[in-house]
């Protein structure tokens, strides 16, 4: 006999999402308040749901590639990638991918740094949604959009779990559909 039995995908749920958010003070340093994706990542519910929610609004658009930005983006951005039928491909930190990379510099509150992906994972003319866990002071972010169209691909959006509002990483990625499943 046959099994007819049918899952449905989970909706997007903000108040589920959220309530498997911790807070930890004062880490990594002094004044910092963390959030903590970890309990998240451990319900299955709340972590479909935050998947389902980042890949929703992208659904149909011909999603070629998602790019995962390290290291949460990677969590997040591979079963996106699955649940829009499209590649992964992460972005590293400098020196930590194998074959050849194309690279993009973002400042930091002291210095630069550099996101990059490999020169042959985005090919000219893809479609590419960036997906994170934090959108916070956007450097990163914008980083990540450069490289994609320095690589000839096109950005169709930045899908991230979480916007720290007060820090405006917004304001770096104006020219992008930006989709955030919690703001705080």
């Amino acid at each position: 006999m046959p099994d007819d039995t049918v899952i449905a995908e989970p909706l997007p749920n903000p108040e589920l999402i959220q309530a498997h958010i911790r807070d930890i003070p004062d880490f990594p340093q002094p004044g910092v308040l963390f959030k903590d994706i970890t309990p998240l990542l451990n319900h299955r519910q709340a972590l479909a749901a935050a998947v389902d929610g980042l890949a929703a609004p992208f659904r149909g658009t011909g999603v070629d590639h998602v790019v995962g930005l390290e290291a949460r983006g990677f969590i997040f951005g591979t079963p996106v990638a699955m649940a829009l039928g499209a590649g992964f491909v992460p972005a590293r930190k400098a020196g930590k991918l194998p074959s050849e990379t194309i690279g993009q510099a973002y400042d930091l509150e002291y210095g630069t740094a550099t996101v990059e992906i490999h020169a042959d994972a985005v090919t000219p003319g893809s479609r590419v949604l960036i997906v994170d866990d934090v959108l916070a002071t956007g450097g990163t972010g914008r980083a990540a959009v450069d490289l994609v169209r320095k690589a000839g691909g096109t950005v169709v959006g930045f899908s991230v779990l979480m916007e720290l509002s007060a820090l405006r990483g917004r304001d770096k990625v104006p020219d992008v559909e930006l989709h955030t499943l919690l703001t705080v």
